[in-house]
């Protein structure tokens, strides 16, 4: 496949990449051009602002969770009908997951795709110094080929010429000079940016304007010209599809496979949306969907269940922040504590898990799990590796999977629980037979079969 594509990445995280990246999606997209968006790394946030620049699905790429042989096809499958790729890095260009040596870095992810890098470089407190910057940073890798940089905070256009004099001997060309912009301020609280699920109005005023800063600031089609010389994509499109069967080894999905197929009636598997729930990836609902499912999305703020639900399926997202409202809409939580109660099918992560409790910072939850969940001032982030801790529908005991957790919250667990997993450090989360729920998330592509198992017991559920 021939993908135009360039990686956005940057020295160091707070550098602008993501303000670039976006702005370039944005104004490529306003140009004419096809965009599609990819975030290098577990981070749910600045896909949510991709899809705002590029009217597509924000996607993952992360050979941590998914595996490294699945990012070439997860890209192409991101890319098709795209006239170019714009891939934001994560952190800085060459940090990875620790003690790994780069594995997972936004390096690795170039690497792995064969895409040039363009580096945005922060210049606020620097001027020729910048230079010894993009020399180390082309020097310390050779096959990452770094093939121009975005100056982004310049001052006034003596510092442009300063800073200009000091890139000038590595022999990268500068592509772009971005100047300081208030307008680009976007939300932020202990998490992060505030997703654009939750303010679309306020994302769409941040992506237009950091269009029209890259728009004013940025060659564009120097950009294109570097995406085009891209050597050709040598990976098969990853399919959904293909992936659940290959999940069930390729026999039949059971009797609900074939009706859905023939255009019978599909298992309704009812997936949280809306400003509280939107951590999720892409990916989760496409392999639903080829599983044999009816995916129907619904607010839990606002909405009950879809009707004629067979599985529930609970992302991500910042029910600390909206515990109030959740509690307030009671019909729902008495309506899934029930469907629960009677063995719906439910998988459930981080925001999923503290929505399955019976509380939430003294507010209500729907209390299917022996459990309460409470803000601290601790934050958990990173990868994990995790070993199922018992047998439920979706997990045998014993499987080995990585995961990634991002959170401020903790439980309370009553006792005689059975957990989900077993960490490093101990066990998390809580299951029954027929729950799954969990503080970790995983990237399903590295785990079809669970897209099957849910969907398998929505049918069974159904019928």
């Amino acid at each position: 496949m021939v993908i135009p594509r360039v990686v956005v990445a940057a020295p160091s995280s707070g550098a602008g990449k993501t303000t670039v990246a976006v702005g370039l999606m944005a104004a490529l997209r306003r140009a004419g051009q096809v965009v599609a968006g990819f975030k290098v790394g577990p981070d749910y946030i600045d896909p949510g602002f991709h899809a705002v620049a590029t009217g597509r699905p924000g996607r993952n790429l992360d050979p941590m969770l998914s595996g490294e042989e699945r990012v070439g096809p997860l890209f192409a499958h991101g890319a098709v009908g795209a006239d170019v790729a714009v891939v934001e890095g994560v952190m800085g260009l060459y940090d990875g997951a620790l003690g790994t040596e780069g594995f997972s870095s936004t390096a690795h992810v170039a690497k792995l795709l064969k895409a040039p890098v363009v580096l945005v470089v922060d210049a606020s407190a620097a001027g020729r110094s910048v230079g010894a910057v993009v020399q180390g940073f082309v020097a310390f890798d050779t096959e990452v080929r770094i093939v121009g940089v975005i100056l982004n905070k310049v001052g006034t256009d003596r510092h442009e010429a300063e800073v200009r004099a000091g890139v000038a001997p590595t022999g990268v060309p500068v592509l772009g000079v971005l100047r300081r912009d208030t307008r680009l301020t976007v939300p932020s609280r202990h998490l992060g940016l505030v997703p654009a699920d939750e303010q679309r109005d306020q994302a769409e005023r941040a992506v237009d304007a950091a269009a029209e800063l890259v728009r004013n600031g940025v060659d564009l089609e120097a950009f294109v010209t570097t995406a085009k010389a891209a050597p050709p994509h040598d990976a098969t499109p990853w399919d959904p599809t293909t992936e659940i069967a290959s999940a069930s080894d390729g026999a039949p999905l059971g009797p609900g496979a074939a009706v859905a197929s023939a255009g019978g009636v599909r298992p309704v598997v009812a997936v949280a949306g809306g400003p509280v729930f939107s951590f999720r990836y892409t990916e989760t609902t496409e392999l639903l969907t080829a599983a044999g499912a009816d995916v129907v999305t619904f607010d839990p703020l606002t909405d009950t269940l879809p009707e004629a639900t067979a599985a529930l399926y609970l992302g991500g997202g910042f029910p600390e922040l909206h515990a109030e409202a959740l509690a307030a809409n009671v019909e729902l939580r008495r309506q899934v504590a029930a469907e629960v109660a009677a063995g719906l099918p439910t998988v459930a992560e981080c925001a999923g898990l503290l929505y399955l409790c019976r509380e939430l910072d003294g507010h209500p939850m729907t209390g299917v799990l022996p459990a309460t969940g409470r803000m601290t001032g601790r934050l958990t982030l990173g990868y994990r590796t995790a070993v199922a801790a018992s047998t439920t529908r979706f997990f045998d005991e014993g499987r080995r999977v990585r995961g990634h957790e991002f959170h401020r919250t903790t439980l309370d667990l009553d006792t005689d629980v059975r957990p989900a997993w077993h960490l490093p450090g101990g066990v998390e989360g809580i299951t029954l037979p027929h729950v799954h729920a969990s503080y970790l998330h995983l990237h399903w592509t590295a785990t079809p079969d669970v897209a099957s198992r849910l969907v398998a017991a929505a049918r069974e559920r159904a019928r």
